[in-house]
């Protein structure tokens, strides 16, 4: 049974699957509301601080690859650019759609991007291409919509010791999964300095700038910490793989250390990003 019969019997994907945008779109997507309104609300500061970076203005033509339900989009259209996304999950999509009206928003893998050799200015990626099957094929298709002296611009997660959602949160969800195989997608996987770079490289680009922006992830009340930090795919993995009451009790558990006297949540975490020449 292939990964479309595993989840249609409830069952998780496996293992061997995670790289392929069909598995992971509807990871993903499985709680794409939680994410849309309470989780990726707080990346907002690192999608204005790369799109600064890259240089971002009006007028500008952006494709964000890995865009979610449009929350990087919706800063770069707040700066004046003409964008359009790409996204595994159906869900997200269509959220990043009624968020958008007129863009240009496809589903699919982003090893093969449905858009136009050279028709972007700058191109984007948030925590996105290390759950590319061949992330060096993501890249090279990131190089290929992008123009001539055009901007490949990425960001990830920096040290695991500089981000409080990996080191004291995601360990006690991800102890419930079985072992990844060799090769499967991490959301660090890409995170040792030069990795990225040597892909960029590798794929025909010529990294340029990088540097590290540390953001706060902070939640009105432990409730909703745990459904933004709940609606992420390694967490829908661990509900999946585990009892989801469980999986939901470990994470309150682990948040808990988090919570300030008046109940707010704020995670503490580093993040680096590499721009790259076409």
């Amino acid at each position: 049974m292939g990964a479309d019969g595993a989840l249609a019997a409830g069952r998780p994907p496996a293992e061997a699957d995670l790289g392929s945008a069909e598995v992971q779109g509807e990871l993903w997507g499985a709680k794409a509301r939680d994410w849309a309104d309470v989780q990726e609300p707080v990346w907002r500061p690192l999608y204005e601080s790369l799109l600064a970076s890259a240089g971002v203005r009006a007028g500008t033509r952006l494709l964000d690859i890995g865009c979610g339900a449009g929350g990087a989009l919706v800063a770069a259209r707040d700066a004046g650019a003409e964008v359009a996304g790409f996204d595994a999950s159906h869900q997200l999509a269509a959220i990043a759609r009624e968020r958008l009206p007129g863009a240009r928003i496809e589903v699919g893998e982003m090893q093969a991007l449905p858009f136009a050799d050279a028709a972007f200015d700058v191109v984007t990626a948030f925590n996105a291409f290390q759950f590319a099957e061949s992330p060096l094929r993501a890249f090279a298709e990131a190089r290929r919509v992008c123009k001539a002296g055009g901007i490949v611009a990425t960001l990830i997660w920096g040290r695991r010791e500089d981000c409080q959602l990996m080191t004291g949160v995601l360990p006690a969800v991800m102890a419930l999964l079985p072992p990844p195989p060799p090769g499967a997608p991490s959301p660090v996987s890409l995170s040792e300095p030069g990795a990225i770079e040597g892909l960029m490289r590798e794929a025909g680009l010529s990294p340029a700038e990088s540097g590290e922006v540390e953001c706060i992830f902070a939640y009105p009340d432990l409730a909703i910490a745990c459904r933004a930090v709940g609606s992420a795919a390694p967490v829908v993995r661990a509900e999946r793989h585990a009892d989801e009451a469980v999986v939901r009790r470990m994470l309150a558990a682990a948040l808990g250390p988090f919570a300030a006297a008046d109940g707010r949540v704020a995670l503490k975490n580093r993040f680096r990003w590499i721009a790259a020449r076409r």
